[in-house]
């Protein structure tokens, strides 16, 4: 029995000894592991909140862009890209906004909003944001702008309308032989399901005449 006693003294006593050694380690790794458990736990709670809040304010855009409200419009796009930025309600609602503003003629906001979702969205909706924005531009005749934007990277599934847009803007320009290119690029990236589309820019590609 003293033998066992023996033997579980002197692991204790290891125990003791190692305790001393890393103790203090070991408690601070619990203590970094639990907070990081709380911070991010806060963290989603965070964000929770604010896609809460600013879900409320993209629903009130919704209805200021139903009743023709541009004021309200304007206001609420505006709450949620300063409030809510990081939030995929900014964007959406900087979208509509834009959509709104040019529909009733007012490209200077229409600009704004699309350039502030492709400066600051993600993803497919940073380039659909972009090609609105090109659209404002040639509407304006910036020429030079609206190639910047279509000259950026984006998602392959926006290939055909970056390269129609494109050819829109050099044929504007007279540059035929560069617009031809871009419709026949753009052509050859469309799908069979893009029927309507493939149609018009098969016209846009006709009016330009023959290559000489």
């Amino acid at each position: 029995m003293a033998h066992y006693d023996l033997e579980e003294q002197e692991q204790i006593d290891s125990i003791k000894t190692w305790w001393k050694m890393y103790g203090n380690l070991v408690t601070s790794v619990v203590v970094a592991a639990s907070l990081g458990i709380i911070g991010w736990q806060g963290w989603n709670w965070y964000q929770r909140g604010q896609s809460a809040q600013a879900a409320a304010i993209y629903g009130v855009l919704e209805q200021a862009t139903a009743t023709g409200d541009a004021q309200k419009v304007k206001a609420a796009a505006g709450e949620l890209a300063e409030k809510f930025g990081g939030t995929s309600y900014a964007s959406l609602g900087a979208m509509l906004a834009g959509k709104q503003s040019f529909e009733a003629g007012d490209l200077k906001t229409a600009k704004t909003q699309f350039g502030w979702v492709a400066e600051n969205g993600r993803d497919e909706i940073r380039d659909l944001a972009r090609l609105r924005l090109a659209a404002v531009q040639i509407d304006e005749q910036a020429y030079d702008e609206a190639l910047k934007q279509l000259e950026t990277a984006h998602a392959p599934a926006f290939d055909p309308r970056f390269q129609e847009l494109k050819g829109d803007v050099l044929s504007a320009q007279g540059k035929k032989p560069e617009a031809r290119a871009a419709y026949k690029a753009a052509l050859d990236k469309m799908t069979g399901k893009q029927g309507a589309g493939r149609e018009l820019l098969q016209q846009k590609l006709d009016n330009l005449g023959e290559a000489v």
